[in-house]
């Protein structure tokens, strides 16, 4: 959806939305993340009620990013590349539906651009097994609790992040090295 100024959103769910927000505020042309809940049937869900895996939600992203500099394209084969679009209701130690890989669109060329990327992976041989990725149309988007927010970057030392996000970011940042904000990539 082009909000202004040909600023665009995309909606991400592929496990944790801390691993995913680490990710995506890196690159070039995104200009904000929010961590938050979509896909489910209760209105202002907490982590608590989500994580319970009653809800129907995911954890996911609400990425704001400039389309003249990452394409949603881009965007989506980034989020290919940083998640297992493999297993359902899984990445790693997460398990649930709140953790399923989901696209939520906001228009019809999201859509058929995500339709588009899924074949293009499922095609070519990168993932073994079938790619369980939802694609649906976004519904309302609940920002999480603040403490959810540029949580790896206020909590590097935690174990989770340690553990789980550290190695996800180390692969995205050498993989996608020409992609990196400035201040990233002098890192």
């Amino acid at each position: 959806m082009v909000i202004n100024d040909g600023v665009e959103t995309a909606i991400l769910a592929g496990g944790c939305f801390w691993c995913l927000e680490a990710v995506f505020e890196q690159l070039d042309g995104v200009l904000h993340v929010e961590s938050g809940y979509i896909g489910g049937h209760v209105a202002y869900p907490t982590y608590e009620e989500v994580c319970g895996g009653r809800t129907g939600h995911a954890e996911a992203v609400r990425i704001i990013f400039k389309p003249e500099i990452l394409s949603y394209r881009e965007l989506l084969e980034i989020f290919f590349s940083i998640h297992d679009p493999t297993t359902l209701n899984r990445q790693g130690p997460d398990t649930g539906p709140q953790y399923r890989s989901a696209i939520f669109v906001n228009t019809n060329e999201q859509e058929k651009m995500a339709v588009q990327v899924i074949d293009n992976i499922q095609e070519s041989g990168i993932w073994p097994g079938l790619l369980v990725t939802e694609i649906d149309h976004a519904t309302e988007f609940y920002v999480a609790e603040g403490y959810h927010q540029e949580y790896y970057r206020k909590n590097a030392i935690q174990p989770y992040c340690q553990i789980i996000i550290d190695p996800k970011v180390a692969k995205f940042r050498q993989e996608y090295k020409t992609r990196l904000k400035v201040e990233y990539s002098e890192a």
